[in-house]
């Protein structure tokens, strides 16, 4: 799966990127290990540092099982995992917010960001895979 990306240049005009999502759940993974390993040593930070990595990294492997997947229902399934594993990844990193439990938000934020914009690509990709799957089916 990769796509185009518009980024706004200067003076108003735009510029297509192209981008792999494979390299951006790459990156997003990196940012999430970078994240778990600066929590504090405690109970409460090695709980949701264990957390966040598990849920955090997950969406990178899963989204290689979509695209080896067997049958569409197996491609739709397999996406739904990385979805849900976001949607995880985002309550875990609203709580190190929360608490808070490191200084510097701002790192935070920015994994934040990433997850909704993962969240909104992979939530998208469910809903055409489902209707090109009931189209089909007709």
């Amino acid at each position: 799966m990769s796509g185009v990306e518009h980024v706004a240049a200067e003076e108003d005009t735009m510029i297509t990127k192209e981008y792999d999502l494979e390299d951006r759940l790459l990156d997003y993974a990196a940012q999430i290990i970078r994240l778990a390993e600066s929590l504090p040593q405690t109970r409460a930070g090695n709980h949701v540092a264990g957390q966040l990595l598990r849920s955090g990294t997950s969406p990178l492997p899963n989204h290689g099982e979509a695209q080896a997947a067997e049958s569409r229902k197996d491609f739709i399934h397999k996406l739904s995992i990385c979805l849900t594993e976001l949607k995880e990844s985002r309550r875990w990193l609203r709580l190190t917010r929360r608490v808070p439990l490191v200084e510097a938000l701002q790192p935070v934020d920015s994994v934040l960001k990433e997850t909704d914009e993962l969240i909104r690509i992979f939530a998208a990709s469910v809903r055409t895979a489902k209707s090109r799957s009931l189209s089909v089916g007709r």
